[in-house]
């Protein structure tokens, strides 16, 4: 009759998962250092490298890119420039193909940044029938009457786990529970990462 088969030893399951614990923990501690170093790296060297080949010194241009927003930042904000730059905007607004993209582009950084980015009200919302369904989401829009909804439906932009994508969704206001303790930036990470991140719990607001 055949031999059954040996096992292994204890000792060498117990080096064999320390070892694969370890590695877990290698990882997940060099990843996010690395994955963050990567990111910075790209920016430095994009920047850096808009003003190529006219400054060849390393780091040079980055420095010239960071100070020129600046000072364009604080020119913008002069009343006669400003004038100036809304001229531009609606000159460019009215251009056929260019008037999409630029646009877009405008609208999509001034949601971000800026005095009317609209990412900052954080909400909990009902989807679905069951009231013990919530979803984490931002508050996008409080007057939908260019949709023939009105004021009583607010627009409520739901982001997507392990996703740069997400889902728009227009819903009557009494669905949607405002959130005032959790900033703008956790919740984002709370509903990017499918909730695999530690945050205080929001106390309960009133409604919109």
């Amino acid at each position: 009759m055949p031999s059954a088969k040996s096992t292994p030893p204890s000792w060498f399951k117990s080096f064999g998962n320390a070892i694969v614990r370890y590695f877990a923990r290698g990882v997940l501690i060099f990843a996010p250092i690395l994955i963050t170093v990567s990111i910075l790296h790209w920016i430095f060297v994009s920047l850096d490298g808009l003003l190529q080949p006219y400054v060849q010194t390393p780091g040079l241009g980055f420095v010239i890119v960071l100070v020129a927003l600046l000072v364009i930042g604080w020119v913008g904000s002069l009343f006669v420039v400003g004038r100036l730059i809304n001229l531009v905007d609606s000159w460019l607004e009215r251009l056929p193909g260019i008037s999409f993209i630029y646009t877009s582009v405008r609208d999509l950084f001034k949601a971000f940044v800026g005095n009317k980015r609209r990412f900052q009200h954080t909400v909990r919302a009902r989807l679905y029938a069951s009231d013990d369904v919530w979803v984490i989401g931002f508050l996008t829009d409080e007057d939908l009457q260019s949709w023939e909804l009105g004021k009583d439906h607010v627009a409520v932009y739901v982001p997507q786990a392990y996703n740069v994508a997400g889902q728009l969704y227009l819903m009557h206001r009494d669905r949607v529970c405002p959130l005032k303790n959790v900033g703008d930036g956790e919740a984002m990470k709370y509903a990017a990462t499918g909730g695999a991140i530690e945050m205080t719990a929001a106390k309960e607001s009133p409604k919109v």
